[in-house]
């Protein structure tokens, strides 16, 4: 039946986000033991969090009858020092889908656009969505933002582009030097939103915060993550980093107490531990090699990826990934990104990614014996 009364009408064209499936959910439908399934279809840190962050919220458990510091100062004071900025420049979101949000309300309406490229993350759409603007979609260049077609396609309307480098869910990579170029060319008064959630994986990014410190730039908003190199994906925080006047206008339209205790505890925690990240991004690059070496020995076309993830073409991609869920192994599924024939894995341990290429090779009917 219909509501009796009337709701949003940007709801009509808002999709719903889908997540990666839960490890608990598949074990259910399967009738199989938990620890019996492993889930590499959301980019997750496998490692999980660090030792020292565990600890960290272990010792804030007992006050958790508090409400968190609205402000976060603390985690605010010691990102911006790792950082080498001022905590003026940082604003703290619920993961940093809830700056992408802040956004929204500060910049898109009914008589806005927003640029996004083809194979863009799915919020960004659904964020333009709900704020009632038009989404403009440029198509991309071998699966890599086209930045030319991106600045050929503002208007006078245009209000924000979003840009992830590296790109979800394709991996790529757009060079500094184009970046940089991208950048200047984009008039000041449109906002770039730079996602930088997998910027951790970038041997060498273009590094944006020299702008910041000097004030150059206001219009670009850099966005974090402490869900993928950090492994606090649980806990839900991110992070923005702008001009002070651009922060403050985040920070009226956010939510109070968004960052509950645990979160603030655990990130303030991660940041001291260095080797964490190091083991991270080491077990992503071993699990890259695994794979690519893997995809080219069975001949399947794959992106290559900057990121803890990759993208392959498996042929029918929601029927290869139902046949490696049976088998304990959760990816995802790409039709929803318009790519239908692919999947992305997300990198695991050495163990799990040698058990998701099992999985793989037998739903593709690749078994050593027919293989030769």
């Amino acid at each position: 039946m219909s509501l009796p009364f009337p709701v949003n009408s940007a709801l009509g064209l808002l999709p719903v986000y889908q997540p990666g499936r839960p490890i608990e959910e598949v074990a259910r439908e399967l009738g199989r033991p938990a620890d019996s399934i492993i889930k590499l279809a959301s980019n997750e840190n496998q490692l999980g969090p660090s030792r020292i962050a565990l600890s960290a919220m272990r010792k804030t458990l007992p006050h958790l009858h508090l409400y968190p510091d609205g402000n976060a100062f603390y985690l605010k004071q010691k990102l911006a020092g790792k950082l080498n900025l001022n905590p003026a420049n940082l604003a703290l979101g619920n993961g940093s889908n809830e700056i992408l949000e802040l956004l929204g309300h500060l910049l898109l309406g009914p008589d806005a656009e927003a640029i996004v490229s083809q194979y863009c993350f799915a919020v960004y759409p659904i964020v333009t969505a709900l704020f009632g603007a038009r989404l403009v979609t440029v198509p991309a260049k071998k699966f890599v933002h086209d930045l030319d077609a991106t600045l050929a396609a503002i208007t006078p309307r245009t209000r924000l582009i979003f840009v992830a480098n590296p790109n979800n869910p394709t991996g790529t990579v757009v060079p500094p030097q184009d970046l940089a170029r991208f950048i200047s060319a984009v008039p000041e008064n449109i906002v770039i939103a730079l996602d930088e959630a997998y910027i951790e994986f970038l041997e060498k990014p273009l590094d944006l915060l020299p702008n910041v410190r000097a004030g150059r730039k206001p219009n670009v908003l850099l966005m974090r993550t402490f869900s993928k190199i950090y492994g606090l994906a649980g806990l839900r925080i991110g992070y923005g980093i702008g001009h002070p006047e651009f922060i403050g206008a985040l920070e009226k339209v956010r939510q109070p107490f968004n960052i509950n205790a645990l979160a603030q505890a655990a990130a303030l925690a991660a940041l001291d531990d260095q080797s964490h990240v190091e083991r991270t991004q080491k077990v992503t690059a071993r699990g890259q090699r695994f794979f690519a070496r893997a995809f080219r020995r069975l001949k399947l076309e794959f992106v290559p990826s900057s990121a803890n993830f990759v993208l392959v073409r498996v042929g029918e991609g929601q029927k290869i990934f139902d046949q490696m869920q049976k088998a304990g192994v959760i990816v995802r599924p790409m039709a929803g990104y318009q790519l239908p024939e692919w999947i992305r894995i997300s990198m695991g341990t050495s163990k799990q990614n040698q058990r998701c290429l099992e999985a793989l090779k037998v739903a593709l009917g690749l078994t050593a014996q027919n293989q030769g």
